[in-house]
C-alpha cells in the first residue's frame, strides 16, 4: 500500500501520537515520516485528507479531547504505531532471525556458506575458503548470521530500538539505504582487517546506528533520537571490552571488532552528512 497523500505537516516537536491513536481506531491508515524537519502525515486515499485535517483541526482546537483516549492505552498503542511506523526495521529484525535459523538448527552447511562475507568447503573436518566472482551478495548477507542466542537476542533488541527511532524520522527507504552502507562498510572492515574467516551479526550495523542516532541530533536538534546516556555510554564500554579481548576471555566467543568500529565510523558519518542536508533543506524553505 503507497502513502503518497500528504494529509498533514507539522513541527517535528509536536506530539500527535493521540491523533494517530485516534486515526488507527477510527481504521483510517497512515503513516508518519519526517520530511525537511518536519512530521508529515500521509495517507493511501487522497479522500482521507480533509478528514484528517478536520480531526487535527478540532484536537487543536479544544473542540475534542482526543488525549484522554491516548492515555488509556498509551503503552500497548505507541508499541503498536512503532511496529507500524518501522517496516523496514522490522524486516531486518525477522531476516536475522531467519540467519540465526540457518546456522543453530540442524541445516546443510552450504546454505551458511551462501551467506559468509567468503565462500568456503568443509573438507577433512577443515574450513577451506575459496575465491568467488560476481557473488555480490556477500556484501551484504553477513550481517544476517548470528551464531547464539545471546548473539540474536542482543542484536535484535537493540536493532529495534534504535533502527525504529531513525526510520521514524529517516523514512523507511533511506533506512534501507542506511542499512546497506553501514552493513558494506562494516563486513568490508571485518574482511579487511581479518581476512577470509567465518563472520556475522548485525552488530555492526547496530553500532552504525548508534553512530548515527549520536551526530545526527548534534547537528540536526529537530531529530529526537539521540540515545540516552547511559546507553552510550555501556554501548561504548561494552566496545571498548571487545577490543582488549576481555569479552573473548569470559567465554564469550570470537567479537568482530572491525566491524563494529567500521559500522560506528561510518553511520557517525553519514548522520552527519544526513544531518546537514535536512537542515540545508529546512533553510531552502
Amino acid at each position: 500500500m503507497n502513502f503518497e497523500y500528504t494529509a498533514l505537516s507539522v513541527d517535528i516537536a509536536e506530539d500527535i501520537l493521540p491523533l494517530s491513536a485516534v486515526l488507527h481506531q477510527r481504521g483510517l491508515l497512515h503513516r508518519i515520516y519526517e520530511e525537511n524537519g518536519r512530521q508529515v502525515l500521509k495517507v493511501s486515499d487522497q479522500a482521507l485528507v480533509e478528514e484528517v485535517n478536520s480531526l487535527y483541526s478540532a484536537w487543536r482546537s479544544g473542540q475534542i479531547k482526543i488525549e484522554l483516549v491516548a492515555k488509556q492505552r498509551q503503552g500497548s498503542l505507541q508499541s503498536h504505531l512503532q511496529w507500524r511506523n518501522a517496516p523496514a526495521t522490522l524486516v531486518l529484525v525477522l531476516l536475522s532471525i531467519v540467519g540465526f535459523g540457518v546456522v543453530y538448527f540442524p541445516a546443510p552447511t552450504q546454505w551458511m556458506a551462501q551467506l559468509t562475507f567468503t565462500p568456503f568447503v568443509i573438507s577433512a573436518g577443515q574450513i577451506q575458503f575459496y575465491q568467488s566472482s560476481g557473488e555480490y551478495w556477500r556484501l551484504i548477507t553477513p550481517v544476517f548470521l548470528h551464531f547464539g542466542w545471546l548473539h540474536i537476542v542482543f542484536n535484535s533488541l537493540w536493532l529495534w530500538e534504535l533502527g525504529a527511532k531513525v526510520e521514524r524520522v529517516m523514512g523507511s527507504l533511506d533506512m534501507i539505504l542506511l542499512f546497506f552502507a553501514i552493513a558494506f562498510v562494516s563486513n568490508l572492515a571485518q574482511y579487511a582487517f581479518g581476512g577470509p574467516s567465518v563472520f556475522g551479526g548485525m552488530s555492526g550495523v547496530v553500532y552504525g546506528l548508534l553512530g548515527f542516532s549520536w551526530v545526527g541530533p548534534l547537528l540536526q536538534p529537530r531529530w529526537q533520537i539521540q540515545p540516552p546516556r547511559g546507553i552510550m555510554i555501556f554501548m561504548v564500554g561494552w566496545l571498548v571490552l571487545c577490543l582488549f579481548g576481555i569479552v573473548e576471555v569470559l567465554g564469550f566467543g570470537a567479537v568482530a571488532n572491525a566491524a563494529h568500529v567500521g559500522g560506528l565510523l561510518v553511520g557517525a558519518i553519514l548522520g552527519a552528512a544526513f544531518a546537514l542536508l535536512s537542515r540545508m533543506s529546512v533553510a531552502r524553505d
